[in-house]
């Protein structure tokens, strides 16, 4: 461009993981373009990226049909709110990332108004209702895919599409060596270490936190010495978990502001699924994914999803290399079992192991924020 005009990007975040995403996206773009703004919905990683957030996105974080339905004059309210700035400012690019079914809407609207719309992490149509490519073909200019696998039903719809690679490859580095954390956080390197990895939204942590305190107290007592971490997410208030922590029954240790550097300590990790999975995958650390849902939502979800994996890694390979415990299977007894089964045979931790370098080889080089970065650059000229 000869001359630069004042540009303006609108994101639009719903989760802690979309967050880092459009920070990290913001970042990279503001290398190129010092002076474009980004403005939109998200949480405390795109605030510190620069970005003026108009509507905090932690009050509509929430997963399932009967969360939804509880918090749904909120979301339609941030929905409004975010349709009111596309009328009314006009942003030069909607990014949409991740947050499915609001961001479909909302780039609908942008669109029908000549808003140009990037969307960023492709709702999971191998997994159900593949029939919402052509539909989100007519919402959007570019659907950017994470996973290589993806681009196949885009193409098949004539819908552009384009892979920019996970951004949890480039992400997914400890800031120091797993020695230095085991003495940083106090850990003895004789004894075993157990992540708790509960989820990044209130309704998981009500959920599954409960679930993994039961687990770890029955691993407490038949492995002496075992020592557990705590990598809180930045959506989760320490109100929230000091009202699970404060039973002195086991001790949780709980870190902030470092989850790599936790996972890496870890011998394995209790894991809600969603992004940790992938992340913990990538520092190749042994886990076993447990997940509960609202008894409709779960029900609702065995009709309409056509894939027998929730967890990433599984997903990725096509087939299960780490255990899922899903709804009633998620019990304190079945956690305790498998962890204490991977802390026990190195045989069977040693092929997870193996399966999760796999993983990592099949995510590719990374470039997933920079990646994004151009992509919208491009649509910008």
């Amino acid at each position: 461009m000869s001359q630069q005009t004042s540009l303006t990007v609108l994101f639009s975040a719903g989760e802690s993981s979309g967050d880092r995403h459009a920070a990290n996206m913001f970042l990279e773009i503001k290398k190129n373009r010092p002076d474009i703004k980004g403005i939109g919905m998200g949480g405390a990683k795109m605030a510190q990226a620069g970005i003026d957030i108009r509507y905090d996105s932690a009050h509509i974080a929430v997963i399932g049909v009967v969360e939804v339905f509880k918090h749904y004059g909120e979301i339609r309210r941030a929905l409004k709110l975010m349709q009111q700035i596309v009328e009314m400012e006009r942003p030069d690019l909607l990014v949409c990332v991740d947050y499915k079914e609001f961001n479909f809407k909302l780039a609908r609207f942008a669109k029908r108004l000549g808003i140009k719309v990037l969307f960023y992490v492709s709702p999971q149509v191998w997994a159900w209702r593949p029939g919402r490519v052509k539909k989100y073909g007519a919402a959007i200019d570019i659907m950017a895919v994470i996973f290589p696998f993806e681009t196949a039903y885009y193409d098949a719809e004539n819908v552009p599409v384009r892979y920019v690679g996970h951004p949890s490859v480039d992400k997914v580095h400890p800031q120091h060596s797993k020695a230095e954390d085991m003495a940083h956080f106090g850990l003895d390197e004789t004894k075993p270490v157990v992540g708790l990895l509960p989820g990044s939204r209130a309704n998981e942590i009500k959920r599954m936190l409960p679930v993994m305190l039961a687990a770890a107290e029955k691993l407490q007592a038949v492995i002496p010495g075992i020592q557990f971490l705590l990598p809180q997410a930045d959506s989760i208030s320490d109100e929230l978990l000091e009202g699970y922590l404060s039973q002195p029954s086991v001790k949780i240790t709980v870190i902030k502001n470092q989850p790599y550097d936790v996972i890496q300590c870890c011998d394995v990790v209790m894991t809600t699924s969603g992004t940790a999975t992938l992340e913990i995958a990538l520092l190749a650390v042994p886990m076993v994914i447990a997940y509960k849902l609202a008894t409709l939502t779960y029900w609702l979800g065995r009709l309409l999803v056509n894939t027998p994996f929730i967890g990433l890694p599984n997903i990725v390979l096509g087939k299960r290399i780490v255990k899922e415990l899903i709804q009633h299977e998620a019990t304190a007894g079945n956690l305790a079992a498998e962890v204490q089964r991977i802390l026990t045979d190195k045989a069977y931790a040693g092929e997870i192991r193996a399966n999760l370098n796999h993983v990592r080889q099949q995510l590719g080089q990374g470039g997933g924020s920079k990646n994004m970065a151009e992509l919208a650059l491009e649509m910008l000229k």
